[in-house]
């Protein structure tokens, strides 16, 4: 069983978030943020991703009224944008193919709230590869902590031990982790800046591509 990261990993949801956070900041008379910076702020989950665009800043914490103020409006806005520039990566569509017609059982694993992940999935066609989605709010706990995954092992009835979890960010790599699976991670993402060797999978591709090649 492989389970794949959605944001960074398989489609590159930048360029809309960052929409959707700017929309977000200029309703509150705020000063918008670059692209490049709201990619660092991202892999947390949305929630996390406001209150940071809302300090301008990885760590700190905005006035909770200000915070319960843009959440609806980022939430809204991005709702509206899901996929006007989301894109799969390059080699990820090839990469599904050949995994499905391995017949690895594949899941989406992300801490991507539902209402986004499902029409963000369907509107690249993305969907059809994957037997199970587990959204970060589909269960009490998101990653790093390991019950996504498990979760998603129990549905296919396979153990952690023959089980592989595919991100691009150190909460990726500690889920993993938790949860006994083997992990390997993209070279590419949003590791908040840092290089994701450092996280310590147990290996990095350049491209979900190389994937099959790799556990072949």
């Amino acid at each position: 069983m492989i389970l794949i990261d959605l944001d960074g990993t398989l489609v590159d949801t930048v360029p809309d978030l960052a929409h959707a956070v700017n929309v977000m900041l200029e309703r509150l008379g705020m000063p918008g943020q670059p692209e490049e910076k709201v990619r660092e702020w991202i892999g947390n989950g949305a929630e996390r991703l406001v209150r940071r665009a809302l300090v301008g800043a990885y760590e700190g914490e905005p006035p909770q009224r200000l915070f319960q103020r843009g959440y609806p409006v980022f939430l809204e806005a991005y709702e509206e944008n899901v996929c006007r520039e989301s894109r799969p990566y390059p080699g990820v569509m090839e990469g599904l193919e050949r995994l499905r017609e391995a017949g690895y059982p594949l899941g989406c694993v992300t801490n991507k709230p539902a209402r986004f992940t499902e029409p963000l999935l369907d509107a690249l066609g993305l969907s059809p590869y994957f037997g199970v989605v587990v959204s970060g709010d589909s269960l009490p706990y998101k990653k790093p902590h390991p019950e996504p995954l498990l979760h998603a092992a129990g549905f296919f009835k396979v153990p952690p031990v023959e089980s592989l979890m595919v991100g691009d960010s150190i909460n990726d790599v500690e889920a993993a982790r938790a949860a006994g699976f083997r992990v390997v991670c993209v070279s590419y993402g949003y590791n908040h800046g840092q290089d994701i060797h450092d996280a310590g999978p147990d290996a990095v591709i350049d491209s979900l591509d190389e994937l099959p090649g790799l556990l072949s």
